[in-house]
C-alpha cells in the first residue's frame, strides 16, 4: 500500500503543478528559452549530419525507383 500512497501525492503534486495560476518568472522564462535554443541547434545539428542527409536521400531514392505491379 506504500507504492499507492506514493502514487497519490505524486498526483497531487502534478495537480498543483499543473494547476498554479502564478506562471512563470523571468528567470524560468529565460532558462525555457535556452533550453528551447539548446534543443533546436542540437536537432539542427543531427538532422544536417552527413550520416542523416545520405539516409534519407538513400530513403527517398530508393522509394522513388521502386517499381509498383
Amino acid at each position: 500500500m506504500m507504492v499507492n500512497r506514493v502514487i497519490q501525492d505524486l498526483q497531487t503534486r502534478v495537480m498543483i503543478v499543473v494547476t498554479d495560476d502564478e506562471g512563470m518568472s523571468t528567470a524560468e522564462y529565460a532558462i525555457g528559452t535556452i533550453a528551447a535554443a539548446a534543443f533546436g541547434a542540437i536537432l539542427y545539428t543531427v538532422v544536417t549530419g552527413d550520416n542523416i542527409v545520405s539516409a534519407l536521400t538513400g530513403i527517398i531514392t530508393k522509394a522513388l525507383n521502386t517499381t509498383v505491379s
